[in-house]
């Protein structure tokens, strides 16, 4: 099997990497959706830029295609970029959209290749475990959710810190994988990547929420 992964660089496509790589499949891409407007209905904005590092590490090629992110063109866009690549089918980290999994489901079915979501609807709580347990290095790129500040920024998750957020994540009633828009993540290092990404990064903190920008 031949399959690219869509990946924005976070902890859900980066662990849909490793599931394809101990399928013994080959990974042929990683595909990032580049938004160029402001928001996204199923795509990744922040730190996606990265994903080309990433993809040296995991010994495969890059596919960044630029889109707009308007609702429904979106994945016109990555059909036409995947309708380029020899591939059987595309691996993805949805875990709960709907919305994102059928459209993918929809557009794979139209190319004529296999749509695969090895996470969906896995526990939050196993998910984040493995994760730790298995050795991704998953680092927290931006907050907007009461109960996460400016301390989170940068903070790459441990068995400490992860504990810490699941007590955060039950008083203050947010998803602790990060689901509903709470956090989003890059992992920097992990079993599916030969090395691990050094990164210099500003901290932008409004006082409500805040971001990395990484030099």
């Amino acid at each position: 099997m031949k399959v690219a992964v869509l990946s924005s660089g976070g902890k859900d496509s980066s662990a849909a990497i490793w599931w394809a790589q101990c399928k013994g499949w080959e990974v042929t891409h990683l595909v990032t959706m580049l938004v160029k407007g402001g928001d996204s209905w199923m795509f990744q904005i922040p730190g996606t830029h990265l994903v080309e590092k990433q993809a040296k590490l995991c010994s495969c090629s890059w596919l960044g295609v630029e889109t707009e992110g308007v609702a429904e063109l979106e994945v016109n866009d990555l059909m036409s970029a995947l309708s380029n690549l020899e591939i059987d089918g595309i691996v993805s980290g949805a875990l709960r959209s709907d919305y994102q999994k059928t459209r993918l489901e929809r557009m794979c079915e139209d190319l004529g290749i296999k749509s695969f979501t090895p996470l969906w609807h896995q526990s939050s709580e196993s998910h984040m475990d493995n994760l730790v347990a298995n050795g991704f290095k998953v680092m927290i790129t931006g907050v907007s959710s009461e109960g996460l500040g400016k301390e989170w920024l940068g903070c790459i998750l441990d068995e400490t810190s992860l504990s810490e957020l699941k007590k955060l994540a039950s008083k203050y009633r947010f998803h602790v994988d990060g689901e509903g828009g709470e956090y989003e993540t890059l992992v920097v290092a992990g079993p599916h990547m030969r090395g691990e990404l050094k990164l210099d990064f500003d901290i932008h903190w409004d006082g409500v929420r805040g971001h990395l920008e990484f030099n």
